[in-house]
């Protein structure tokens, strides 16, 4: 009797002829999940398993799966031969102490001498007879036994199933460039794009020395959590500083944020065509602040050349963003209280919808290339 672990995966089965790509991928990612814990993985008919492991290392295992992007579900599960015997000794083991319950079989193995239904009945009854504290429901159980007859001689006997991440294989669906700031927003927006498959690298801009070091530590710290969805990240650390001078210098002051971002998206897309990605991901959502607006959106994203911007948070309000922030286990951390580099020359009445005369007018007043330039001459990358 050897315990492993079951891992189903979601959407994949409904790929076609490319089906083994995505089966490849999502195998590729839960090696580099478990890197460094000793096991096994073997495909086996439409799901995993995971054996020679560590029985102590279960929960590490478990935990770390829940975040693979692409798993439906998983149970951790006792596998033994396909005898009658040892099937009923490993049901007993997984059979609670007292409730109702039914055994569901399921028989891949089509030339055992017992077909689902009889399997289920004899060891049911096998189970009422060694403990009397126990009663078939068959409707409404409090809980199943699962037996998995297979067709290489062994079954798989579980009693419980795990809730996985969902989506697709993160690297299946391109990769994108994140905007990362200190906050809420940004990293959920990061997670949602890695559910759909999406290989996602940071960009992150900041202020020294107006923002302080602590900031900068906070965004890493949100970047390895996106990291443990996302298979592993690079963040681009990038200044700003001389950019916020010179407008704060030059330009009218309620236009400081709506200029700012424009520099961001514009050396966002240099950083993007430098690391292979394929569009740019913000954790913008409509209307939530005043860059937001149909009218500030409008003006990032007119010094984009040549790749799409997603906004996968863009029609969520904040208690939703929260939500999903809390889930993902990045609350805590865009919750300290460390400013971005948004938060620096930040006008008493930022401009809510700009014009794109205005906008031009004002950066008119700016070396804008020279400006971009000396801010990509700071670039700094963290591998997570």
């Amino acid at each position: 009797m050897e315990k492993v672990i079951i891992v189903r995966y979601s959407e994949i089965h409904l790929k076609g002829k490319n089906r083994g790509y995505f089966e490849r991928v999502f195998g590729i990612n839960m090696e580099k999940t478990l890197k460094g814990l000793k096991h096994e993985i073997r495909r086996q008919s439409g799901r995993y398993l995971i054996e020679n492991f560590d029985v102590e290392c279960i929960d590490d295992i478990l935990s770390r799966l829940k975040k693979v992007f692409g798993i439906h579900s998983m149970s951790v599960a006792l596998k033994v031969n396909s005898d009658m015997e040892s099937i009923f000794v490993a049901a007993k083991d997984v059979c609670n102490k007292t409730g109702t319950f039914k055994v569901v079989t399921h028989r891949a193995d089509k030339t055992f001498y017992l077909n689902s239904m009889q399997i289920s009945a004899q060891i049911g009854g096998r189970l009422l007879a060694y403990n009397n504290n126990l009663s078939v429901d068959v409707h409404s159980p409090q809980f199943e036994i699962n037996l998995d007859v297979r067709e290489n001689g062994t079954t798989l006997v579980f009693n419980e199933f795990i809730k996985g991440a969902g989506g697709m294989p993160v690297g299946t669906s391109g990769k994108g460039l994140l905007l990362i700031s200190g906050g809420i927003d940004s990293p959920v927006a990061g997670h949602m794009l890695a559910k759909r498959g999406m290989s996602v690298d940071c960009i992150h801009f900041h202020s020294y020395p107006y923002t302080n070091l602590q900031a900068r530590d906070k965004v890493i710290s949100l970047a390895k959590v996106l990291s443990g969805f996302s298979c592993g990240t690079k963040l681009h650390i990038v200044s700003v500083t001389r950019i916020q001078e010179e407008i704060h210098k030059k330009c009218n002051g309620e236009y400081m944020v709506t200029l700012l971002r424009r520099f961001m998206f514009a050396i966002a897309e240099k950083i993007a065509e430098r690391c292979g990605a394929q569009c740019l991901i913000t954790g913008e959502s409509l209307g939530q602040v005043a860059s937001q607006t149909i009218e500030g959106i409008t003006s990032s994203n007119s010094v984009v050349n040549s790749l799409p911007v997603l906004r996968p948070l863009c029609g969520f309000d904040k208690e939703e963003i929260i939500e999903r922030s809390r889930s993902m286990g990045a609350f805590e951390i865009s919750i300290q209280p460390y400013e971005d580099c948004c938060t620096v020359f930040l006008p008493r009445h930022p401009v809510i919808k700009p014009t794109m005369k205005s906008i031009l007018e004002e950066e008119a007043k700016l070396d804008v290339q020279t400006l971009i330039s000396e801010s990509l001459s700071t670039l700094e990358i963290v591998s997570l």
